[in-house]
Order: C-alpha cells, then sequence, then structure tokens
C-alpha cells in the first residue's frame, strides 16, 4: 500500500450476461421500432437504467394488461408465467422475451419435474418477480420456501416425490443450508443437474468474500429492488463485516467512513459501471484515492438477443 487510504475494488462486478443482454434487447427495438416501446416490470432492477430507458420513450408497466394492443412488448429479465405470455398472445402484442436464458432454464426444469408428477419446492423470495414467473409454470405443483426452517414445517410425507429449484440470484450460502434441510427431510429428492444460482450472483458472492476481511467497509453499488445485491451485502454481513447498498453515488453517506482506511467496492449484477465509477470518484475526493483490483474470475459468458433483432441466429440454451 502507497499509504493512501485505498479502495479495494472486487471482479466480476457490475452487468452480467443476461442483463446485458435485456438492455440490448431494449436498445435494439428503439432502433427498429421507435419509442413507445413497452416492458412488463422492470427490465432488469436498476433504477438508473430504468430512467434512462424512459427518457427514451420506454414505457414500464405492471401487467401486460396495460400494453396497447398490438403494441411492441418487452418481457423483463426475470421471466414471466404462461399465463402472461397467453394474455399476451390475446391481445396481438409485439412481443420480445428478454428473460435471462438461466431463467428460462428453471422454467425447463420446473415443467419437467412436474410432468414427473413431483411436488416442486422453490426455494426463493414469494414477491420476486423471478419466483412469480417460475411459479407459474407448475402452480399446482409448486410450494415456494425460504429457509430451513419452512423445509420443516412442510406437509408432506418424507417419502413424497419432491424437487427443488431456486431462484437464481440467492445466496449460495443460505441455499446450501435450505437444499441441506431438504435432503434430511425427504428420501425421493430431485434436483436440478446443475446448481440454478447463475454464475453471476456466485462471482459477485465470491469477489466479496474475498475482500472482505481487507476492507473496514464494503459497499455495494445496486438498488434497493435488487435480490443479488442485497444478497452481496448480506454476505458481507455474515461474514463480520461493514456492508452497504449504494443505489448510486448520492446515496453515500461520508460518516460511513469515519476510522476507515480500506474501503470494499462491488456492484450487483444489474448495476452499470457508470454507477461505480461515480462512486470510486466521489472516494477519491475523501482521501480515497488508491485503487486496487481483486479479481477472483474472469466472466466471457454473452448471451445473444434474439435472432429477428440481430439477423443473428439464437445460440442454443444452456443446458
Amino acid at each position: 500500500m502507497s499509504g493512501a487510504k485505498q479502495v479495494l475494488l472486487a471482479e466480476p462486478r457490475s452487468l452480467c450476461a443476461g442483463v446485458r443482454r435485456a438492455i440490448a434487447i431494449i436498445d435494439l427495438a428503439l432502433e427498429q421500432h421507435g419509442a413507445p416501446i413497452y416492458v412488463r416490470k422492470e427490465i432488469v432492477h436498476n433504477h438508473y437504467v430504468v430512467r434512462g430507458f424512459q427518457e427514451r420513450g420506454v414505457v414500464f408497466v405492471d401487467s401486460e394488461q396495460e400494453v396497447p394492443e398490438g403494441a411492441v412488448c418487452v418481457f423483463s429479465a426475470h421471466g414471466v408465467s404462461p399465463q402472461v405470455r397467453q394474455n399476451a398472445d390475446a391481445r396481438g402484442l409485439d412481443v420480445l422475451d428478454a428473460t435471462c436464458p438461466l431463467v428460462a432454464k428453471v422454467h425447463q426444469e420446473a415443467r419437467r419435474f412436474a410432468r414427473d408428477g413431483r411436488t416442486l419446492l422453490l426455494v426463493g423470495h414469494a414477491d420476486h418477480e423471478e419466483v412469480e414467473g417460475t411459479f407459474g409454470h407448475a402452480p399446482d405443483q409448486t410450494i415456494i420456501i425460504e429457509t430451513a426452517a419452512d423445509v420443516e414445517a412442510l406437509d408432506l410425507p418424507s417419502d413424497a416425490p419432491v424437487a427443488y429449484l431456486t431462484q437464481t440470484t440467492l445466496s449460495v450460502d443460505e441455499t446450501e443450508d435450505v437444499i441441506a434441510a431438504l435432503r434430511r427431510r425427504f428420501t425421493d429428492l430431485r434436483g436440478p443437474a446443475t446448481d440454478d444460482i447463475c454464475y453471476a450472483s456466485q462471482n459477485r458472492q465470491d469477489g466479496i468474500r474475498a475482500v472482505v476481511d481487507r476492507c473496514d467497509l464494503v459497499l455495494v453499488v445496486g438498488s434497493a429492488n435488487s435480490s443479488n445485491s442485497i444478497r452481496m451485502v448480506e454476505v458481507a454481513r455474515r461474514l463480520g463485516g461493514r456492508a452497504e447498498l449504494v443505489p448510486d453515488v448520492t446515496h453515500l453517506d461520508p460518516a460511513w467512513l469515519d476510522g476507515v482506511d480500506t474501503v470494499g467496492v462491488s456492484a450487483g449484477a444489474s448495476a452499470p459501471e457508470v454507477l461505480v465509477d461515480e462512486l470510486v470518484d466521489r472516494l477519491a475526493s475523501l482521501g480515497y484515492g488508491d485503487v486496487a483490483v481483486h479479481r477472483v474470475a474472469i466472466e466471457d459468458v454473452v448471451f445473444s438477443p434474439p435472432a429477428r433483432l440481430t439477423g443473428v441466429p439464437d445460440a442454443p440454451s444452456p443446458s
């Protein structure tokens, strides 16, 4: 260290492949169709991204039923239920699907387990849009659970044929606890072939784990409704660190920096890097001018927008 107060930047951070794809879909739709473009829910959970699109004529709605008949409607990266798709078809909407391919994989798994006659135990937050969409693929066979205590409270026999899936943006540690409880509780349990928690959520949580012991304070850039950003803060706190969520630089409280020599900085998978840059600049103005980077992984995943927008055939979905 140079002796100056330091910022330790965790990598990877900021936008993941699914978020980049969703943003690109709206950019291309605006180019090809012009405003207004309608988006069901927030395209990604970041207020900066949403405001930027609103300024360009994008209209965000809570329901596909609010979209004028025949208009262009984008489904958000969090995915939707089959019922939403049916509603959109009935209104003649020109649908562009920005569902993250990793969420689409969970939907496929839900349908497969339901066809096998299993009760589906969906680990996640019931009020999150991704969970609402996944639940809708097998609503009569799905129970949403969040904690190990929820597992113990299930009114199912131990030999019931069950399967579990998880929301993609959960905390790896807490999800492992719930899955361990499921394995203890049920003798006929199936799960996904590969972990549902997405690579980006895992990498960003790993980045927090790698820097938290070297920092007096960890700042995670992300909106208050961003599940993966909130999980990053929780990971830092669970490991004994001080951590705060910072939606943008205006939310930085200089009082947090009292007695702090090293500030760790990362960003959730829906937070653009420009917000990190602004935070780092502000920290520099407060005396934290020495910036170092700690990388735990290299991300080279790319998800292409639909072929109808690019003219390039779609890549196969993750299996």
